[in-house]
């Protein structure tokens, strides 16, 4: 949508609630934000339809499901033209272990976050999308040793 359209304090709470928990009944967010259980599904269908809400997912614990090693990979490409980056992007967007996929500027041209089983999971990642590319000029990878925060909340205003 190219306008999207105006918040108000509701529309904050309410999505404030939703980034909490997206598995509230619509009458458990309605009481929560202290509006009518039909107000508060309009709401939410504008701020879904206006794309303020992506999408409502369960967040899953990758170390309980054996995916236990997270790796931050810097890719700078040989040959940046908008065609290559789409290209290297379209494939980093569809392998599965790439959980996040940034284009970045001064610096690499791509920061990727990766979710897998152990290194030998990554050395197939990378021999899979990394090393096939003869676009693929240079790699750095780090890997998280903890995780102290992670969170996928915005930072609404006013809340």
């Amino acid at each position: 949508m190219a306008n999207p359209p105006e918040l108000d304090s509701t529309d904050l709470r309410i999505l404030a609630q939703l980034q909490e928990d997206a598995s509230l009944s619509n009458q458990d967010l309605a009481e929560r934000v202290h509006v009518s259980p039909a107000t508060c599904l309009r709401r939410v269908k504008r701020l879904q339809e206006a794309g303020i809400i992506e999408r409502q997912v369960a967040i899953l614990s990758p170390a309980h499901l054996g995916h236990g090693l997270t790796a931050i990979v810097e890719i700078t490409l040989d040959r940046q033209g908008v065609e290559h980056l789409d290209a290297f992007e379209s494939r980093a967007a569809a392998d599965a272990a790439v959980q996040q996929c940034y284009r970045v500027s001064t610096g690499p041209d791509f920061v990727l976050i990766v979710q897998v089983a152990d290194m030998a999971a990554y050395n197939a990642f990378a021999q899979r999308l990394l090393s096939q590319d003869a676009n693929v000029r240079n790699v750095r990878s780090f890997f998280a040793t903890q995780r102290a925060k992670f969170s996928t909340q915005v930072v609404l205003p006013g809340l």
